[in-house]
């Protein structure tokens, strides 16, 4: 199947939400359908990207200044290298997790605040053509990434939790889906791939 542009596709929400798992059905689905789609997610496994998982791990080693700043240098290289590349050969690129996670994350810490982060953002992200942002609440979250044996980290406390999913829950937009993500994964699968097939068909060629 061929488009007549690139699409992006940012799938959203606090840890637990099963982004990943939904990432992974999407790919395969629009595959099957005959889609050319390129699959990632951020932090990348590039040097900054390291760095975050890294920290991320640890008690808080970075300040919220540095945290963004390392998060926009991942993010920069990462359109540079995958992300704009891909959209030119008018692929599909699903990205499990891009900059409203930057803005709910790191838009709630100190000194910081979501409409600053998204600016700084927005000043050289390409927007994706549509964002899925999955909705739970951060006990059930935390409890599905305790299940499978995760554990928590500095990002994963439930108070700082709450906060982060306000502010997913407050982003609003024509180009902007919240899915509700208590619900079983294959209803939510369905959701997904229903509202991408469709942008799908907005922007196939004639």
């Amino acid at each position: 199947m061929q488009l007549s542009k690139g699409l992006l596709i940012a799938i959203e929400g606090i840890d637990g939400t099963g982004k990943s798992t939904q990432a992974r059905r999407l790919v395969a689905a629009l595959v099957k359908r005959g889609y050319s789609v390129a699959l990632s997610c951020e932090p990348t496994g590039g040097p900054h990207g390291r760095r975050i998982l890294e920290a991320s791990k640890s008690e808080r080693s970075l300040s919220p200044r540095e945290e963004v700043d390392l998060f926009i240098a991942d993010r920069k290289a990462h359109i540079q290298e995958l992300i704009k590349p891909a959209l030119k050969e008018k692929e599909i690129v699903v990205l499990d997790r891009y900059y409203f996670s930057s803005v709910a994350y790191q838009g709630v810490l100190e000194g910081m605040t979501p409409d600053g982060v998204r600016e700084a953002n927005e000043a050289f992200a390409p927007e994706p053509d549509l964002w899925l942002i999955m909705d739970t609440d951060p006990a059930t979250g935390l409890g599905r990434v305790n299940r499978r044996g995760q554990g928590t980290t500095g990002f994963e406390r439930e108070e700082y939790l709450e906060k982060v999913a306000a502010v997913f829950r407050s982003l609003t937009g024509p180009r902007i889906r919240h899915v509700d993500a208590s619900a079983s994964v294959d209803d939510v699968a369905g959701q997904i791939e229903a509202a991408v097939l469709d942008l799908c068909e907005k922007h196939g060629e004639a």
